[in-house]
């Protein structure tokens, strides 16, 4: 494997380290892409745990969309924590303010007894709409995010698969 990168040209090596940078500006630039269309920071997500359930499993990838600013009561929205970066997908269930007023949403997860009133930070009883929501659950498809997950859960999987990735890059012949 090894003796056919060191049999490679200098330019037919440099020529397959851009390709592989391609594939990876591409990438990004298709999330920032969809970013701006959704207007949204993270405008797809994974489900991470069975708050959700029945409507949502865990390992479930979700996509958004953050051009309403109307929120209804039984919609679903993706929101983060103040201070923290994980995202957490909750059914809205009841809605202050609106229209001239800051809009307000409580949640809680359909599989949860009580709101999310004890995952807010610390001081907030309710999420800013503009603020603290990621965006509205606009679609999803069943199970394709687990990927996610075990390569969080597995840092080593991460790690063995762009290594995978690179070298099939690399290694390939035109």
């Amino acid at each position: 494997m090894f003796g056919s990168l060191a049999n490679m040209q200098p330019r037919q090596l440099a020529a397959q380290i851009l390709q592989f940078a391609l594939v990876l500006s591409t990438a990004f630039m298709l999330w920032k892409g969809l970013s701006v269309v959704t207007d949204s920071g993270s405008p797809i997500v994974v489900v991470l745990s069975g708050s959700m359930e029945p409507a949502f499993q865990r390992g479930d990838l979700l996509f958004l969309w953050n051009r309403r600013q109307e929120t209804q009561v039984g919609e679903v929205v993706v929101y983060n924590v103040r201070d923290k970066d994980i995202p957490i997908v909750h059914r809205v269930i009841r809605r202050f303010g609106g229209g001239s007023k800051p809009l307000q949403l409580l949640t809680k997860g359909d599989n949860n007894a009580a709101d999310d009133t004890e995952l807010y930070a610390r001081g907030q009883t309710f999420l800013d709409r503009k603020k603290d929501v990621v965006g509205s659950v606009a679609g999803y498809v069943p199970y394709v995010g687990y990927v996610t997950i075990l390569l969080s859960e597995y840092p080593w999987l991460k790690t063995a698969m762009l290594v995978f990735m690179a070298l099939t890059v690399v290694l390939q012949r035109e």
